[in-house]
């Protein structure tokens, strides 16, 4: 699993999360570059009633473990709703936010996703959700097939695909440590 950590999580409390209230709803902002605001985000949640909000700045929703995730997801509890502003804040992955409703689920915890209208405590909102997944998996199939099919027609014009090769040099400094590591 991937894991980015350098502590650029952030919660945004309103003030009411010592109450430990069953039915909170807790929300989740991501912004994957440095340069953009969360606040746009962060007003939407706010508005939809959150008592709480974590965030993770300048992280990519590639990584599934981040610092604001893993500590919201922590913070959570039976009864509580998880919302975030747009599906893809809380990640890219298919498989990663299929697995992350499914935990939610068997924790008795709801989920909500303002801009596609999903909402995890309707029946409307749960078939939403499934089939957002069916259009993210099939889009995420034909990413990888012209990746493939891109790199297959680099390597038949010659040129090298993957990470650089290294030096002689570079192969024998990592020989001489490995000797170092080993006495």
């Amino acid at each position: 699993m991937k894991r980015h950590c350098e502590k650029k999580s952030a919660c945004y409390d309103q003030g009411m999360s010592s109450n430990k209230i069953k039915g909170r709803k807790i929300g989740y902002v991501r912004v994957s570059d440095r340069d953009q605001s969360e606040d746009l985000q962060v007003d939407a949640l706010k508005a939809a009633g959150c008592e709480v909000i974590y965030g993770d700045h300048g992280v990519s929703g590639a990584f599934t473990k981040r610092c604001g995730l893993d500590e919201m997801l922590a913070s959570l509890e039976a009864g509580d709703t998880l919302v975030v502003w747009k599906l893809d804040r809380l990640g890219r992955s298919t498989i990663h936010l299929l697995q992350l409703l499914s935990d939610l689920r068997e924790r008795g915890i709801d989920f909500q996703a303002i801009t596609q209208g999903i909402d995890t405590t309707t029946a409307v909102g749960r078939m939403l959700y499934g089939q957002l997944a069916v259009f993210a998996e099939y889009e995420r199939s034909l990413i990888s097939e012209r990746t493939k099919a891109g790199m297959a027609a680099a390597k038949a014009r010659g040129v090298h695909v993957g990470r650089p090769k290294m030096s002689k040099t570079m192969n024998k400094a990592l020989g001489e440590l490995e000797k170092v590591k080993l006495h």
